[in-house]
């Protein structure tokens, strides 16, 4: 069993990504106990699936690696992976939450030898490459995974292969009769870092990515350019693996539109700004179809630098479908709002900058807590001890993420400190 301390001076973290663990390291690092929740085996989040930031394109392992090694040196943290907060109840500085935590069928004694993932042979999925590869039944998440630890898929258990992996491990430590638990927590306070998810690009009917299967996301494209990702670092179209060298991204995919995100998720133009430096490196040539560039401040230079690629070209314009052209090529199809041209234009590749929606499960939280239209917890000082960081509470860059959770940890302080003193 799964034992946790925690009293109405514990703060209780919800999500482990970037906003969560820097909520988490920042109260903890003020002398707070915390105690951080997160639904993935690993903590970390969705910059651990990006290859590069904007606008610098260095790469997030450098600040992952400091922040988890600040988390696993700091004994005030505490970190349930594959675990979700089922309901919350109560009231600032006296909040009780059930946390559900499913089995990962391997304990603590695991030294990520590997020998349980070459033992089997079951593939599945990989949610972390965005299903573009298949990864073993037992597995390590992905190669900076914290904790660092395997994980059994659970539609392998009852299998003749869950019993190869347990007998392959030299240091006992699968178990396979791990069962779910729950947990009860009662916590002074609460932040929700719950993050962000791409938005379903299937809903985009005119774009036929549920059909075309060289229309990808913006985010399956970035998984693509890694050199630890599925295909080693190449631009390679997913119809006939061809290098690609010619790309055309789509701008506010499904986003800025009432059929689907009414908002602005304010990062997926720099995004592609970023990914036709890629596609440069890659010798191909680069199209956006947009409807305005959005890249203020700090950006702006880093917008002009792009645009003053000679491999890459702007169309302002909204394209209103795709169809399958030659050899499986898409063809866009829509207008040059500047000169009002029609055009139908084929692509090897088409990406679709999908925007951000939030991750949170909104049925879980106390019926008082405050809820845009666009399902972003709004921190307007009426949720008591709840609060939201990153982009549980808008569509935020990895930047300004940073800044609400470090902005969420001193307002969650304040709220245990309150509790600690009315209690002295």
């Amino acid at each position: 069993m799964t034992d946790v301390v925690a009293t109405n001076e514990t703060i209780l973290v919800v999500g482990g990504g970037v906003s969560g663990m820097t909520t988490a390291l920042e109260a903890a690092e003020a002398g707070k106990q915390v105690i951080l929740v997160e639904k993935r085996a690993y903590v970390g989040g969705r910059i651990t699936q990006l290859y590069k930031y904007f606008p610098k394109l260095c790469f997030p392992t450098c600040g992952l690696e400091i922040n988890q090694r600040r988390t696993k040196m700091n004994p005030n943290i505490t970190i349930l992976t594959m675990s979700e907060v089922e309901t919350l109840t109560g009231e600032e500085g006296n909040y009780t939450a059930t946390v559900k935590i499913s089995p990962r069928y391997v304990n603590d004694k695991c030294t990520s030898c590997g020998a349980c993932g070459e033992a089997v042979e079951s593939e599945f999925d990989d949610e972390y490459n965005y299903g573009l590869s298949k990864h073993k039944g037992a597995y390590l998440p992905h190669r900076m995974a914290l904790p660092e630890r395997y994980v059994i898929d659970p539609a392998m258990i009852g299998t003749d292969d869950a019993e190869k992996a347990k007998a392959a491990c030299p240091v006992d430590a699968i178990d396979l009769d791990m069962a779910e638990e729950t947990v009860e927590l009662k916590v002074g306070a609460v932040v929700y870092a719950t993050g962000w998810r791409p938005f379903d690009a299937n809903k985009i009917q005119p774009y036929g990515y549920d059909r075309y299967k060289n229309v990808i996301t913006s985010v399956e494209f970035e998984r693509m350019n890694d050199p630890t990702g599925p295909t080693g670092g190449k631009i390679l179209r997913p119809s006939d693996g061809a290098e690609v060298k010619d790309i055309a991204f789509i701008q506010c995919a499904g986003s800025r539109d009432r059929n689907y995100l009414k908002h602005c998720s304010r990062i997926c133009c720099m995004a592609s700004l970023k990914q036709t430096t890629y596609a440069t490196a890659a010798e191909a040539k680069s199209t956006i179809y947009y409807i305005d560039i959005r890249a203020i401040d700090r950006f702006e230079d880093f917008y002009k630098n792009v645009q003053a690629d000679e491999n890459v070209t702007f169309i302002k314009s909204k394209v209103a479908n795709i169809t399958l052209g030659e050899n499986d090529n898409p063809t866009l199809q829509g207008v040059d709002t500047e000169g009002y041209n029609r055009y139908a234009t084929e692509h090897e590749l088409v990406v679709l900058a999908v925007g951000m929606e939030p991750s949170i499960d909104t049925s879980t939280l106390p019926g008082d807590v405050s809820v845009n239209e666009h399902g972003y917890i709004e921190n307007d000082g009426t949720n008591g001890g709840i609060f939201a960081a990153g982009c549980a509470s808008d569509a935020l860059d990895v930047n300004r993420a940073v800044q609400s959770a470090t902005a969420c940890a001193l307002k969650a302080i304040q709220v245990v400190n309150r509790v600690a003193g009315s209690e002295g």
